[in-house]
């Protein structure tokens, strides 16, 4: 049978994360993926920006750097305020909003909408479709989706049913399954950290790029292409697929 998922937006991303993500998430790393963004979505400086699942800011406070006017929706408001921090050290300003992404205010509002670092998929099948339907209504006519996920084939090649990461001799420890049935990677994660010890469970929808495809076509986008999460051909190899879609 497969398994119930649950998702906690608080309990998943919170000063854990930032700890243990924070040598993965690196500068140089978040510097490429802007440059990325700003290429495959055509933006130009003015353009109407949302940064959906923005987290901390690390992509859209470049972007407002480079020119762009950009919102950020997040539903962790410990990450908006590090946002806000964030820009204000940049001297740029970003209206950050705090939110659900299956329940976006905005129709016809942005030129183009960046979903960044897998932050899609963790509803279920309708959940996630919302979100999908939401950015639609959001975007201009001609607008652009960056939409970046695991690549399942080669998540699934190099699966490993344990991961550990140390860092200063603190602890993130993740034992993972994937349900074929549901589509989805189950999480089970345990945090040592500062003498304290606590274990959550998540879940993430994955998904290969027809599937993907076929949903944002059914969501109303009318070209949809995928690459690799360097902007380059998607291949087996590619631990990331990015999808850009245009309305």
């Amino acid at each position: 049978m497969a398994t119930e998922w649950r998702f906690d937006a608080e309990e998943l991303f919170d000063d854990d994360y930032l700890y243990f993500y924070d040598e993965i998430l690196t500068d140089e790393i978040s510097d490429t993926q802007t440059e990325l963004i700003w290429r495959f979505l055509e933006l130009e400086p003015g353009a109407q920006v949302l940064d959906l699942a923005c987290g901390h800011g690390r992509i859209a406070n470049r972007l407002a750097v480079k020119g762009a006017s950009v919102t950020g929706l997040d539903a962790t408001s410990q990450f908006l305020d590090l946002a806000r921090t964030d820009a204000a050290a940049r001297g740029v300003e970003v209206d950050y909003v705090h939110g659900d992404m299956r329940e976006l205010a905005w129709e016809d509002r942005f030129d183009a909408v960046a979903c960044v670092f897998t932050s899609f998929g963790y509803f279920d099948d309708d959940g996630n479709r919302r979100v999908l339907e939401a950015v639609r209504r959001a975007l201009r006519p001609e607008g652009r989706l960056w939409l970046d996920v695991n690549n399942l084939p080669w998540l699934l090649a190099n699966f490993r049913d344990q991961v550990v990461v140390e860092r200063d001799g603190q602890w993130m420890i993740d034992r993972n399954r994937f349900e074929p049935l549901t589509g989805r990677s189950i999480n089970d994660r345990t945090i040592i950290r500062d003498g304290r010890q606590r274990s959550f469970q998540f879940s993430v929808r994955m998904f290969t790029f027809p599937e993907l495809r076929d949903w944002l076509l059914d969501a109303g986008f009318r070209e949809v292409h995928g690459i690799s999460g360097r902007g380059e051909e998607l291949t087996t190899d590619a631990p990331r697929m990015v999808v850009v879609a245009r309305v």
